[in-house]
C-alpha cells in the first residue's frame, strides 16, 4: 500500500476522474486518509448527486429580484422559510426595488380591505341605525330647548369673565358650521338678529381669508357687511398642519355689541343648570 502516495491518489482523481469510493477500491487506503489527499482537488462532476432542488433555488432567486420577500417565496414554491433563507442570504431584498415595493404594498392594502370590509359595513350599518334612532330624540326644538342649549355651547366655548378680569362681554369663537348655526338661532331666540352682530374670520396667514368669509356669509346667511377684517395667524413652517387646502376656511369669530346683559342671561342660566344637576345628584 506504500505505492500509492499522495500523488497518485490526486492523478487518479484529476486524470481517472474515480470517485473516493472507486479510488479507495484501487489502492486499499482508508476513508479518511483518501479525503486528506485530496483536500482541495474539487471532485469530478460525475460523481457529484443531482440536487432535486436545483430548479426551485433557481426560482428562488428570480422570485427574489422580483421584489418577493423570503415568506412569499417559500409559501410561493412549497418549501420552509428556513430553507428559502438559506437559498437567498446571499441576495438581500433591495427596498429601493419600486416594483417590489409597490407590488407589497397592494398586496397590503388588498388584504387589510378584505379583512375589514365586512366589520366596516356592520359598524357603519349599526352607526347608522343609532344616528336615526338619537335623531327622534330631539324633534322639534322649541324656545326653551333652543336657550338651555345655546347657553351650555356658549359657555363651553364662548369667551367668559374671570375673577380677575371681567369681561361681561358674549363673543363666540367655532370652525363647526353647524355649532355656529345652533349658537345663531339661540342669539336670535334672546332678540338679536344676524345683522347685529360683527364677524370676522380668524385663520392662517397662508390661506385665502377673503373666499373664507365669502363661504361663512353664504353657509350661514350672514350680511356681507357686517363682517370686519380677518385675524390672520401666522404660519409655522416646524408644524405639521391638516386644516389645509380648499375645505378649509379657518374660525368664525361672532361678537355681539352691547352685550353686557345677554352675558349676564347666561350666566344665569348656566347657573340653574348646574344647581337643578347638583340636586338631582342629591336626591339619587
Amino acid at each position: 500500500m506504500t505505492e500509492f502516495d499522495a500523488a497518485e491518489v490526486r492523478r487518479l482523481r484529476t486524470e481517472e476522474q474515480l470517485s473516493v469510493r472507486e479510488i479507495r477500491a484501487r489502492t486499499g487506503l482508508g476513508r479518511n486518509r483518501v479525503y486528506d489527499m485530496l483536500r482541495g482537488v474539487p471532485a469530478p462532476g460525475r460523481t457529484r448527486r443531482p440536487n432535486a432542488k436545483d430548479d426551485l433555488r433557481a426560482e428562488a432567486v428570480a422570485f427574489r429580484r422580483m421584489g418577493y420577500s423570503v415568506p412569499e417565496i417559500a409559501g410561493r414554491l412549497g418549501v420552509s422559510r428556513s430553507t428559502a433563507y438559506l437559498w437567498l442570504r446571499h441576495l438581500p431584498l433591495d427596498q429601493q426595488s419600486g416594483g417590489g415595493q409597490e407590488r407589497r404594498h397592494l398586496h397590503s392594502k388588498t388584504m387589510t380591505e378584505a379583512r375589514w370590509a365586512a366589520h366596516r359595513r356592520a359598524r357603519d350599518e349599526a352607526q347608522g341605525q343609532t344616528h336615526a334612532l338619537a335623531a327622534q330624540v330631539v324633534g322639534q326644538l322649541d324656545d326653551r330647548d333652543l336657550l338651555l342649549v345655546g347657553a351650555v355651547i356658549y359657555w363651553c366655548e364662548g369667551a367668559k369673565s374671570k375673577p380677575w378680569r371681567r369681561y361681561d362681554h358674549v363673543q363666540f369663537i367655532n370652525s363647526d358650521p353647524g355649532l355656529l348655526s345652533l349658537f345663531l338661532r339661540f342669539l336670535e331666540t334672546c332678540g338679536v338678529d344676524r345683522a347685529v352682530p360683527t364677524y370676522r374670520v380668524s385663520i392662517h396667514e397662508t390661506a385665502d381669508a377673503i373666499a373664507a368669509a365669502e363661504w361663512w356669509a353664504t353657509e350661514l346667511r350672514l350680511p356681507p357687511d357686517r363682517f370686519r377684517r380677518a385675524t390672520l395667524k401666522r404660519h409655522n413652517p416646524a408644524t405639521l398642519r391638516r386644516n389645509t387646502g380648499e375645505d378649509y376656511r379657518g374660525c368664525l369669530v361672532i361678537n355681539v355689541p352691547r352685550s353686557r346683559e345677554l352675558y349676564w342671561r347666561i350666566e344665569g342660566m348656566i347657573a340653574e343648570l348646574f344647581r337643578a344637576a347638583a340636586g338631582h345628584i342629591r336626591t339619587n
